[in-house]
């Protein structure tokens, strides 16, 4: 199985390499700056769950990508969705699977668009990863789990194909017969860490130090009824995950995207919190619009600024 991996960033690098490093049919999609530096260093790992450096992993350029693959694995940032479609779209063939591992649904519905939902898997993933200085992948939790299914359920000849091939790579993969509700499960525990951490400018543990326990619950409860409307109710283990997570005293636990903001970077306002605020019924989720106003000041401020340098 042929697989283009598009980008060989935190998540694309991290199970990308470890499919590699398994010994798959990887090809990286990368831009001019990244495939130098893979050239030079190879892929490095850092990770609990074992360090590895993969020297001359084979990388394309868009402009250079004149084949179709088997698997496409998609793990861009939200606001680079677009021009990520566009880069790989010369890949997507008439059998081609494209497995997105975005958070949130508005990229189910761009990439259905441009591809036809017949090439287009569920799919998601649990790990936290980010480049260093040195550009190197760092595993930053205790957690690298994917998961993929077709959205109605079935268990399709390509699913199948996919346990096999990723068996055996440093990760925890699984097929899913309920793709849908697991990926919108994740997306209100993300928008909900999202909302609360940003909002607050504080981890869970401190937040919870403050007696702020409470709009946890909040943000959970909007974000869990806007997911019932679209017929995807959290069960009862990811309420339990939800309350466990961010009730926990002491607990480091920040969001990415206040990570992102505290470094000044571009965040996924709309992909995340805005889109699930959009599917929810008119004024039914205050502290969601508070947190996603809180956001959307950020993204003015940032750019007021980028216009004055």
């Amino acid at each position: 199985m042929k697989i283009l991996v598009v980008g060989a960033g935190g998540v694309g690098g991290y199970f990308g390499g470890r499919l590699f490093q398994a010994g798959r049919d990887v090809t990286f999609l990368v831009r001019p700056r990244r495939k130098a530096e893979l050239a030079t260093t190879g892929i490095v790992i850092r990770s609990r769950f074992g360090d590895a450096t993969l020297p001359t992993p084979r990388t394309v350029l868009a402009e250079d990508l004149h084949e179709t693959f088997d698997l496409v694995l998609l793990s861009c940032k939200a606001y680079d969705l677009e021009s990520a479609i566009d880069s790989f779209a010369p890949a997507v063939g008439a059998s081609t699977a494209i497995l997105p591992l975005l958070n949130g649904m508005r990229h189910m519905d761009i990439l259905d668009q441009r591809f036809g939902p017949e090439r287009v898997l569920g799919g998601l993933c649990y790990i936290a990863a980010t480049l260093n200085d040195q550009h190197e992948i760092v595993h930053l939790n205790d957690r690298h789990d994917l998961a993929f299914g077709e959205r109605d359920g079935a268990r399709s000849a390509r699913v199948e194909a996919l346990g096999p091939i990723m068996a055996d790579a440093v990760f925890k993969a699984r097929p899913s017969g309920a793709i849908l509700q697991e990926m919108w499960e994740k997306w209100a525990f993300i928008a909900t860490g999202a909302g609360l951490t940003c909002l607050m400018r504080a981890a869970v543990g401190d937040i919870v130090a403050a007696g702020g326990s409470d709009l946890a619950s909040t943000l959970f409860a909007e974000c869990s009824e806007i997911a019932a409307r679209a017929g995807f109710s959290p069960g009862e283990a990811a309420v339990r995950n939800n309350q466990a997570t961010f009730m926990a005293a002491g607990s480091t636990l920040t969001a990415s995207m206040l990570r992102d903001i505290e470094h000044n970077a571009p965040i996924e306002a709309d992909h995340v919190v805005g889109d699930l605020l959009r599917r929810g019924a008119e004024g039914a989720s205050p502290l969601l619009r508070i947190a996603y106003l809180h956001l959307k000041a950020y993204e003015a401020r940032r750019m007021r600024e980028a216009e004055k340098d």
